[in-house]
């Protein structure tokens, strides 16, 4: 009885802590925040070689800043690296549940990859979040709407075969 006010003071000041430490929005490290910018503008540059390093290199930096796992996503994408990019798009949400940047972008990779049913599921779950109206619902439909892409073959990838015949 005589510990019951000091547990009862001290469990209140955990419970405050945790709920500080949860809900206080964390600050990127600039050095991150940099090679991100600089990715981007790489990434702007058709560089996505580039754009990927600068990347990987603010993930080393700061491995909690879900941002860069965007940006990973959207360098894979352009390179038609699909699996890669859904990968980093649940990394993502796995860091932060209502990113609506990756579900929508999740979506759109599982269009491209053919799996419209998933790519369903996310726009089911964008529409609760934020409504039709949001514009990550919208690009999500529209890329449903169009659906997956066929790949388009380049007249460098089909060569004749270089065998001749004596006549």
């Amino acid at each position: 009885m005589r510990y019951m006010p000091a547990a009862i003071a001290l469990s209140l000041l955990v419970a405050v802590t945790s709920s500080v430490g949860y809900g206080a929005e964390r600050e990127p490290d600039p050095r991150a925040v940099m090679l991100q910018m600089q990715g981007r503008a790489a990434l702007a540059a058709n560089d996505t070689e580039a754009a990927i390093d600068n990347f990987e290199a603010a993930l080393v930096l700061d491995p909690g800043y879900s941002s860069i796992y965007l940006d990973l996503a959207d360098a894979a994408r352009r390179q038609g690296l699909q699996g890669k990019a859904i990968k980093y798009y649940r990394e993502a949400l796995e860091r932060e549940p209502g990113n609506l940047a990756a579900i929508a972008g999740e979506g759109e990779a599982l269009v491209e990859k053919g799996a419209v049913e998933k790519a369903r599921r996310n726009l089911s779950r964008l529409e609760s979040l934020c409504g039709t109206s949001c514009s990550e619902a919208k690009q999500l439909a529209a890329a449903i709407q169009r659906g997956p892409q066929a790949p388009v073959l380049a007249a460098e990838g089909a060569t004749p075969d270089s065998i001749v015949a004596k006549n």
